[in-house]
């Protein structure tokens, strides 16, 4: 599931990142806190990380990313069968090295899909031409389930040709209105990527049978469908 990269001369375009990256390391505290969006001690931990990316120890990708969503993902009580599954299903997008497997070796670093670098400038816009064709490639004949956050989602253009399945969470009002859930929209989208796992043989139409861990259950009328996009709702009981 790993992609290969090369630009018009056969260069591997993830070098090209590392190197403006650690140029950017060499500029004053403020100027990399404002690009790494972290301050003192953190700031100090992703300069030294990322100063040595090329010699340090490296983790499988979905052992060394941290979050809500792999919180939720609950990766040691997986099944051998869901593990064998995500190996060879997920893509996860990378600000510094495009998408990887989940078991991609990668070492320790700090930088987001929507830092602009040197030379490079917004790396979700640098990457777009490079991800697209490869993803759209992948994609073709399975059904994609498209769960990345706005920035993530910026860095590849989705073909018209390609259906997907993205996913809302919502919360109901007092009033009985309904509001997207913004702060823990990561977690609950880690406990449906557990289900889908578990469950390859789940669908739209079998969701709505799901309860979320959450407590959220899929709204069958709320689905909205644009051009090959289908967006499935879940409201919390």
């Amino acid at each position: 599931m790993a992609m290969q990269f090369q630009d018009s001369n056969g260069a591997d375009p993830r070098m090209a990142v590392i190197k403006s990256l650690r140029a950017a390391m060499a500029r004053n505290g403020a100027e990399r806190g404002k690009l790494l969006g972290v301050k003192g001690e953190a700031l100090a931990a992703a300069t030294l990380a990322n100063r040595s990316v090329l010699v340090s120890p490296t983790l499988p990708a979905i052992e060394r990313y941290t979050g809500v969503l792999y919180e939720a993902l609950e990766l040691p009580t997986l099944s051998a069968s869901a593990r064998r599954r995500m190996a060879r299903s997920i893509l996860i997008f990378s600000g510094l090295w495009g998408v990887v497997s989940p078991t991609d070796l990668i070492p320790d670093y700090k930088l987001k899909m929507g830092a602009s670098l040197p030379g490079l400038g917004k790396l979700s816009t640098w990457w777009r031409p490079l991800l697209s064709p490869q993803i759209a490639s992948i994609a073709q004949g399975r059904q994609l389930w498209n769960l990345l956050p706005i920035e993530h989602n910026a860095a590849w253009t989705q073909s018209p040709e390609l259906p997907q399945l993205t996913v809302k969470f919502f919360e109901r009002r007092p009033d009985g209105s309904l509001v997207a859930v913004s702060h823990w929209n990561k977690f609950l989208k880690g406990a449906l990527l557990r289900h889908l796992l578990e469950h390859p043989e789940t669908t739209p139409r079998s969701l709505e049978h799901w309860e979320h861990p959450s407590g959220y259950r899929l709204d069958p009328l709320l689905t909205q469908v644009r051009g090959p996009v289908t967006g499935l709702a879940f409201v919390q009981d």
